[in-house]
């Protein structure tokens, strides 16, 4: 097993690789490369960044990066899908994060495919995506530090992870511009084939529609299924979630996958 970790995004990127080859440590050169290119191009929080220009108009969309314009386009089809429920501008501001994340999680995994990897796991700020298996995925406890609300196992897994343990009340309801609340965590694992950037971004705007809504916009899209944490530590979940409950141990657990809030 090759692993590797890099802070990055405000968060860490955590990779694990159970096929390793003769170019693999070349691979996660390039992808640690690709992420902080993608931060530098996509953070809010950094003034320099074609993002943050272009909010405050200084760029137009054909001068930044070519990145840039494809994310953008991919934030207003989730808006769709999602009702409004998903926007690439919380709170006013111009913030494609809630895509930007899972998305670079999926070009590391790609990049992983690319060079030959069948068996490996990405996972970052919440977000994982693995290829082949199984896998083990540990989500946390969003009121219980240190302790998970389930393990998650399986093949080909996209599962992500949006709450308020890490950074506090940071999702914005769209439609009224406040806070979302009503859940602690929210927890999506993604149809085969979804990928974690789909997922993630499904994930954003499944919090903010807040636990009884989001549970039946779920159970309208086939082979995806959620996990809900409340406020007062009751859970609920989608009735195909079950298929991604085995019976583990913290001996199965891959620290790698440890999918935080």
């Amino acid at each position: 097993m090759l692993r590797h970790a890099e802070p990055v995004m405000g968060t860490v990127f955590s990779i694990a690789v159970r096929d390793p080859g003769p170019g693999t440590s070349e691979v996660l050169r390039r992808i640690t490369a690709r992420l902080h290119r993608i931060d530098a191009v996509f953070s809010p929080y950094r003034a320099d960044s074609d993002i943050s220009r272009l909010d405050r108009g200084e760029l137009a969309p054909e001068q930044c990066d070519p990145d840039v314009p494809a994310v953008l386009e991919a934030c207003r089809t989730v808006a769709a899908e999602t009702g409004g429920w998903f926007t690439e501008r919380p709170a006013g501001r111009l913030d494609p994060s809630g895509w930007v994340k899972g998305w670079a999680v999926e070009e590391a995994s790609r990049m992983l495919r690319e060079a030959g990897s069948r068996q490996h796991c990405v996972s970052g700020g919440g977000d994982v995506q693995t290829a082949g298996g199984p896998w083990r995925i540990g989500v946390a406890n969003p009121l219980l530090p240190g302790r998970l609300a389930a393990v998650l196992g399986g093949h080909d897994l996209a599962v992500a992870t949006s709450g308020t343990a890490e950074r506090g009340a940071h999702i914005v309801d769209p439609h009224t511009g406040r806070p979302a609340v009503g859940t602690a965590s929210l927890t999506l694992v993604g149809a085969p084939g979804t990928g974690i950037a789909r997922t993630d971004a499904w994930t954003t705007a499944a919090f903010a529609m807040g636990p009884v809504r989001a549970l039946d916009w779920v159970r309208e899209r086939p082979g995806v299924e959620a996990l809900a944490v409340l406020p007062d530590g009751t859970r609920r979940w989608t009735d195909g979630l079950a298929r991604h409950l085995p019976a583990v141990g913290p001996a199965d657990w891959h620290p790698a996958a440890l999918a935080r809030s």
